[in-house]
């Protein structure tokens, strides 16, 4: 997994060692003018839709009479900042930060959950616009890696945070705005996951380049909690230790009846016909072919031509052979992009990229897709850096609304980062060894297979490590119906190298195993420490009603914050339908799915 978690646990041995820092022997080109020009954009755009959003709450509040003068400056927090910040995690940092915000002592406790938006969507536009001041320092690879995750992670938080903000301000003409509860806690989530992502990346190494980046981000993390705490207490969603419960009557209304659609309902009609016609009868708008009988021969070339910010379905068609291309990835502006393969093993995208190579784990994806609607069906990822490299990752998902379908996801340490945002694989085979299931979104695994394989000597197999940091985000993994299996060579000698179902990477990490078959490669324990007693008394992780040789639960751990699941309304909390509202946008993808425990 990402930097931070190296040597976390001593049941985990050969974990990497830290990549010297060499600063001032630069590895890579700086950004430069250019980009500097596109972060001030970008700190133009935010600071014009806060103010547009300050202007109609303030605006409101005048129109009620709203009377007190701020020109008498009060250091002093109101009842109304008093009691919004008692409900954070950070209440003198909230109490603080709102203070020295423009109307924020004049405003009542709805008020101040806008202000609170803006107010963090404010202090991330203007850290990503000072953390680009110090792009042209020479920086090792490690270094250069971990500065540019975080200009990234930062661009999508500004995103993130300005539709939310838009989201929760009171509309001028009445109408609703844009962006459902769940649509503002999965992107608060996700913002909160990317500062956390960021972070880490810089945990290994030192010197001045990670001092001024850990200046620049002081506080953000802290600031992004306390919105997200605000936003789900005055948002009053019914919630289970952060698991938002679906309303049933709003999906019967939605005219596909939960047992018929076997999709969320964010999937189209249209796409869940993309998901089940043979690949021959997709009319794909791009080709890629390594033989010339295509639009283009590289996958690079295909998503560069793929339209940005685009409301209707991209498909790219790629046909078997193996491409294995630098930094393929599916950027945040590639939206509602669709990838079709030939088969599992036919085509095949592939990288060998691990923390080896001085990067941080987050750089080491074979493809990452970030763009909201991305979809991938009948293909492998894969990373080939084998046991021995650590961290590398195959295939990287931070997209929101994402469909992973009838894919091979393959490597050893780290196979598969489920960063963030809502996520559904279907089908699927994953394959590694230690944390091969890994990261923050909220996700379920459906009707899948997951491989533990023969790791390194001394070391033991993590399936999942899952890293919830905050009580309030909405995330957590779901493996739902799916067979937890053993690879031939595993197999041979299992007694040697125990199987876990999952270790918590952060305080409130949270997975559950819902009616899935587990072979005896699982340890009678389940379940791993992360260091000592860590996170015990606050994580969540449940079983409920699996089978197999594995799936005994009498030798289980006994920490307080696992549980053997027996009431289906709690599991059920975990399906498709409530967990990632997929009832809501899965039918759309065309890709079949169950929406609630069983048929």
């Amino acid at each position: 997994m990402g930097y931070g978690r190296l040597g976390s646990s001593e049941s985990i041995a050969s974990l990497p060692e830290p990549v010297p820092n060499q600063l001032g022997k630069p590895t890579s080109k700086s950004p430069g003018r250019k980009r500097k020009l596109i972060l001030l954009a970008v700190l133009s755009v935010v600071l014009l839709v806060a103010s547009a959003v300050s202007a109609v709450v303030l605006l409101e509040r005048r129109a009620k009479g709203s009377a007190g003068s701020e020109a008498a400056v009060r250091r002093k927090p109101t009842q109304a900042i008093s009691r919004i910040c008692g409900k954070t995690r950070y209440p003198d940092l909230c109490v603080n930060s709102l203070l020295d915000f423009p109307g924020a002592l004049n405003a009542g406790e709805r008020d101040l959950v806008h202000i609170s938006f803006n107010m963090t969507l404010q202090h991330v536009g203007k850290a990503l616009y000072s953390a680009s001041d110090i792009a042209n320092l020479a920086m090792d690879s490690h270094v250069r890696s971990a500065y540019d995750d975080c200009l990234e992670l930062l661009e999508e938080s500004v995103d993130q945070l300005s539709r939310s903000l838009i989201s929760v301000a009171p509309s001028p003409d009445g109408k609703s705005q844009p962006g459902s509860t769940q649509d503002v806690l999965t992107w608060l989530s996700a913002a909160l996951t990317n500062q956390d992502t960021c972070t880490d990346g810089f945990s290994d190494v030192s010197g001045s380049v990670k001092d001024q980046m850990l200046g620049r981000l002081s506080d953000l993390s802290n600031l992004l909690s306390n919105c997200l705490a605000i936003f789900s207490v005055s948002s009053n969603d019914d919630d289970f230790s952060g698991i938002p419960i679906q309303n049933r009557r709003r999906l019967m209304q939605s005219g596909l009846p939960v047992e018929e659609s076997g999709f969320p309902e964010w999937v189209s009609r249209r796409e869940r016909r993309l998901l089940d016609v043979p690949v021959a009868a997709i009319q794909a708008n791009i080709v890629v072919s390594k033989d010339g009988n295509g639009t283009y021969k590289t996958i690079t070339e295909a998503i560069k031509a793929a339209p940005e910010r685009s409301t209707r379905r991209t498909i790219i068609y790629v046909k078997a052979g193996r491409y294995e291309e630098d930094n393929l990835k599916v950027g945040r502006k590639k939206t509602n992009i669709m990838f079709v393969g030939d088969g599992k093993g036919k085509t095949i995208i592939s990288g060998g990229k691990s923390v080896k190579d001085g990067l941080t784990t987050f750089h080491t994806a074979s493809f990452a897709a970030n763009g909201a609607g991305f979809i991938a069906r009948d293909m492998t990822f894969e990373n080939w850096a084998g046991a021995a490299k650590h961290q590398a990752v195959a295939l990287r998902v931070g997209a929101d609304h994402a469909v992973v379908y009838r894919c091979s996801i393959t490597g050893y340490q780290d196979t598969l980062y489920v960063h963030s945002q809502r996520q559904f694989f279907r089908e699927c085979d994953v394959s590694g060894t230690v944390d091969f299931i890994f990261g923050n979104a909220a996700v379920v695994f459906q009707n899948c297979s997951i491989y533990a394989r023969k790791p390194m000597a001394q070391q033991k197999n993590t399936i999942t490590a899952q890293n919830r940091k905050d009580p309030n985000q909405n995330t957590g993994i779901s493996i739902h119906n799916c067979r937890i299996l053993a690879t031939p060579d595993l197999w041979a000698s299992k007694g040697s190298f125990p199987t876990y179902l999952g270790r918590p990477w952060k305080l409130y990490s949270r997975t559950v195993y819902l009616l899935s078959y587990m072979g005896d490669h699982i340890s009678p324990r389940g379940w791993l420490e992360w260091n000592g007693a860590f996170a015990l008394d606050t994580l969540y992780y449940g079983e409920y009603m699996n089978y197999g040789p594995g799936a005994a639960v009498g030798q289980r751990v006994n920490w307080s914050g696992y549980r053997v699941i027996t009431s289906p309304v709690e599991a059920g909390k975990f399906t498709v339908a409530q967990f990632i509202y997929g009832s809501s946008w899965l039918p759309s993808t065309g890709v079949a799915f169950l929406a609630g425990l069983s048929v």
